[in-house]
């Protein structure tokens, strides 16, 4: 469920035509609905209530202050996956006691940060970061909470670059050798193993994944209490998909039905790292067509949103939708199905200004005909947009707006030429 809808062939954000938004703020622009990130981040609190879990907002799929304290103020924590992300989480509100710290290259300096802050939990993912774990909490006289990040080895789930559970990926302990690397710090006083977590890639549009990984983590964290550490978490992450193309994900519920009885089994505190499934249907990616060319025998709408903005379609090949924002007569207001021949819309390829071939939206998408000057907007682009945004080519990063109700607020503003070359020194 998300709150943008078409009145009278008029996209909306809740109550906000999306046009006016383009007129006040300019294009490219992410526009974001409160109400669609509140309803998605109370469905997993409501469908995972009978096991109390620590839903941790992952701050790398947009890091935005306003959605982060937005989040906090919900009672939700943060799965942080850098220095800067964990003052990102600090900054919004965060609390050290609801923040779990992930990612395989934790540098010395943000063991030192979390630690001074006393974060809920480490995800570790490798022996050599285990005992420099170790050594940094001994510095600071402290114990540092570690749940082990096993990679299950489960069959291929989603597009080869974010599934994170197949053998040879960087991510994680191997779970043939995870008791190995367990026993050697059984009696650490500067290392407490208090859990066990497990992400399998995102996104992910079946339960069955995590069917098959929690029974694997029910019978590792008996081996693991059996050597002595007391599990008392675990972490089952993120990755659960979103409607990219119709209605193509499952709710929160289908996922609570295999993971909570498993928690309950284990007798666990659960974590969830969710972040698209909160933010993703939550944005979309405003931007106004500059130019039509056909050339080729191929046609190309060129409109000022670009790679830069949203590398998602060239990085992942992933399919946004995409509709103007005002179609016209005889168009639907929107399409059952973004894919279908629509009796009048044209085959083309939606592109950006960026100088590069990969510089694309969508390709071979049939749309409407446009004009210079219409607007579109990409949907789903509330996750990973923003926050894997560039200024390649020079290009200033776009605005950020978020929408409650009838009423908007800049919660990022356009970067200035000046922005680009401001951190930079002269010789």
């Amino acid at each position: 469920m998300d709150f943008f809808n078409y009145r009278n062939r008029v996209l909306h954000c809740e109550d906000v035509p999306i046009r006016a938004l383009a007129e006040t703020y300019g294009t490219p622009l992410f526009v974001y609905t409160k109400a669609t990130l509140l309803h998605h981040l109370r469905q997993l609190q409501q469908a995972f209530a009978a096991v109390d879990p620590l839903i941790c907002y992952s701050v790398k799929t947009n890091g935005n202050l306003a959605l982060c304290r937005l989040m906090a103020e919900a009672g939700a924590g943060f799965d942080v996956t850098s220095g800067g992300e964990l003052f990102r989480a600090l900054t919004a509100g965060g609390q050290g006691d609801k923040i779990v710290f992930a990612g395989v290259g934790k540098t010395d300096a943000e063991f030192r940060c979390a630690l001074e802050n006393n974060i809920f939990l480490f995800n570790v993912e490798s022996e050599d970061e285990l005992h420099a774990l170790a050594l940094a909490a001994q510095a600071l006289g402290k114990s540092a909470p570690v749940a082990l990040r096993v990679n299950p080895d489960l069959p291929p789930k989603t597009h080869v670059k974010t599934d994170t559970s197949v053998k040879g990926v960087k991510f994680g302990l191997d779970i043939e050798t995870i008791l190995d690397v367990a026993r050697g710090v059984v009696g650490n006083p500067h290392v407490r193993i208090v859990g066990l977590h497990m992400h399998l890639g995102s996104p992910i549009l079946s339960a069955q994944p995590y069917r098959e990984g929690a029974a694997k983590g029910l019978a590792l964290i008996e081996q693991l209490r059996a050597q002595g550490h007391p599990i008392s978490v675990l972490n089952m992450g993120g990755g659960f998909g979103i409607h990219y193309r119709k209605q193509e994900a499952l709710p929160a519920s289908a996922f609570a039905e295999v993971i909570v009885p498993v928690v309950q089994m284990a007798k666990c505190r659960l974590v969830l790292e969710p972040g698209r499934f909160i933010v993703g249907n939550a944005g979309l990616l405003v931007s106004r067509v500059l130019y039509n060319k056909e050339t080729g025998g191929k046609r190309y709408i060129i409109q000022d949103a670009a790679m830069n903005d949203l590398i998602r379609p060239t990085l992942y090949d992933s399919f946004h939708r995409i509709w103007p924002a005002e179609p016209a007569q005889g168009f639907p207001a929107p399409p059952d199905d973004y894919e279908a021949d629509i009796p009048g819309a044209v085959k083309q390829d939606v592109v950006g200004p960026v100088c590069e071939s990969g510089d694309f939206l969508a390709k071979d998408r049939r749309l409407p005909p446009l004009a210079r000057g219409d607007i579109l907007a990409t949907f789903s682009a509330g996750a990973y947009g923003m926050s894997m945004s560039s200024n390649y080519n020079s290009r200033p990063r776009a605005a950020e707006v978020l929408v409650d109700g009838a009423s908007h607020r800049l919660i990022r503003r356009r970067e200035t030429f000046q922005d680009l070359v401001r951190p930079e020194v002269e010789v």
